[in-house]
């Protein structure tokens, strides 16, 4: 899961004279934090280019942007709104976690790390943070700190299917197959209709010599359409949106 999520903007009251004014600005700012990225990339770039915004709602309009941005798939330019919203409110946790999911898709993962680091520091129990910094250090061959990453999500949230489907495919590469069936069992066991944990399951079964009728009995398939030994398929990536 490298997590998207958009900051809503809260309304400012101002005396009656000025209300045209406020409506217009209420209709830019709900538009930036919609899910429609060209909408929002439009509105978002009017309210930056205008005056009279505070600090903190400058970064969130640069933040909306560039969940907007990377929602297309242009990292740079995504990168460079999360940048300019970190740079206006240093503790913009949101900010600093999906740079970090930006910079990991681009493959550098040490700026990842670095951001999901600050990230943490920030809010010890950003739970995201961790997950994508466990499976930027999957990327990177760093199996035990992925491992303890993935643990501390489940620790915050027992019911983070992804958690469990992450750090049963780490046990796996590190042969630890015991432990990537009980937690590939979790993963099932909080969404039955997990597909990928059902192939996965299969091969650490598999790859314990557990007889074919024996895996068919509990669901899983006669052969696994790919066997990946190094590496992790990239996470989904939800649009959730919070607000402040």
């Amino acid at each position: 899961m490298h997590i998207l999520l958009r900051v809503l903007v809260g309304t400012v009251a101002l005396l009656a004279v000025t209300a045209p004014a406020l409506a217009a600005g209420q209709v830019d700012w709900d538009a930036c934090k919609g899910d429609d990225p060209d909408r929002s990339i439009a509105a978002c770039t009017r309210i930056i280019q205008g005056r009279g915004e505070t600090a903190q709602r400058l970064a969130n309009a640069h933040y909306n942007r560039g969940v907007a941005y990377k929602d297309k798939g242009d990292l740079d330019r995504a990168i460079a709104d999360f940048t300019e919203a970190i740079r206006l409110n240093p503790r913009h946790v949101m900010a600093l976690g999906n740079r970090g999911a930006a910079y990991s898709a681009k493959d550098d993962n040490d700026r990842a790390i670095a951001d999901f680091n600050e990230a943490i520091r920030l809010d010890p129990n950003f739970g995201d943070a961790y997950f994508n910094r466990g499976i930027t250090y999957q990327d990177k061959g760093d199996l035990d700190r992925a491992i303890a990453d993935y643990s501390e999500v489940i620790r915050l949230n027992p019911k983070f299917t992804q958690a469990y489907f992450y750090r049963g495919f780490t046990y796996a590469n590190k042969s630890d197959l015991d432990r990537a069936i009980a937690d590939y069992n979790e993963a099932i066991r909080l969404d039955p209709k997990f597909a990928a944990a059902y192939v996965n399951r299969g091969n650490a079964y598999q790859d314990k010599g557990v007889p074919r009728h024996r895996r068919l009995q509990r669901g899983d398939p006669a052969r696994s359409p790919s066997r990946t030994r190094r590496g992790s398929p990239r996470p989904l990536q939800p649009g959730q949106r919070v607000q402040e």
